[in-house]
């Protein structure tokens, strides 16, 4: 079976060399602490079988952590969980009703380190069969799919910054529509995006 251009140029991207990235990779004059514990999450770039489209959340105003912000689903990775793969599909369908059965995993890119001291490894499936997002009441407040064209398009990105910590921080965002994507998973569209190119 022949698969859509967009799949074929993802999956060159996946095999593309290329390091890890961090959400401070824009603020070289942060000095990271050295023995920093990082607890192993993953998410799942979830993409429409014929590559045209990627779902990302909404988080709910209502929790404690990154309230309201746009993200994959995803979360840490349980001691239940054999791999980040297994930890990104589950959570997948636990936050979006993705069934696990539906996801062809087509590979993972580097690993990416957040603010919050969590090394994020992003997993890259393909939707297969009719999907109806059902978001997870309290923690997903709207499911939602973006233009895949638009999120691996490095021109579509931008550099803004906001004052963390008591100084100023820069960081990529991808805005869509309403959806301010920003952060890491901005960033870690930012590295898909730069490898699709």
């Amino acid at each position: 079976m022949t698969r859509p251009e967009p799949v074929q140029r993802l999956i060159r991207a996946i095999a593309a060399k290329g390091g890890d990235s961090s959400d401070y990779d824009l603020n070289p004059d942060i000095v990271l602490p050295e023995g920093r514990i990082l607890r192993p999450a993953a998410v799942l770039i979830a993409v429409s079988a014929d590559g045209q489209q990627i779902y990302l959340t909404k988080r709910s105003a209502q929790l404690k952590h990154h309230p309201g912000q746009i993200a994959f689903p995803g979360g840490k990775q349980d001691p239940t969980d054999p791999t980040p793969t297994a930890a990104a599909l589950r959570e997948a369908e636990e936050e979006i009703g993705l069934p696990r059965d539906q996801v062809e995993v087509l590979g993972c890119l580097p690993s990416h380190e957040t603010v919050t001291n969590f090394m994020v490894t992003p997993v890259i499936g393909l939707i297969h069969g009719q999907f109806a997002p059902k978001p997870e009441a309290g923690e997903v407040a709207e499911v939602f799919a973006v233009p895949f064209s638009h999120v691996t398009d490095p021109a579509n990105f931008k550099v803004e910054g906001r004052r963390w910590k008591g100084r100023r921080r820069h960081y990529f965002v991808v805005p869509y529509g309403p959806y301010y994507i920003w952060g890491a998973t901005a960033r870690i569209l930012r590295s898909l995006a730069d490898r699709m190119a």
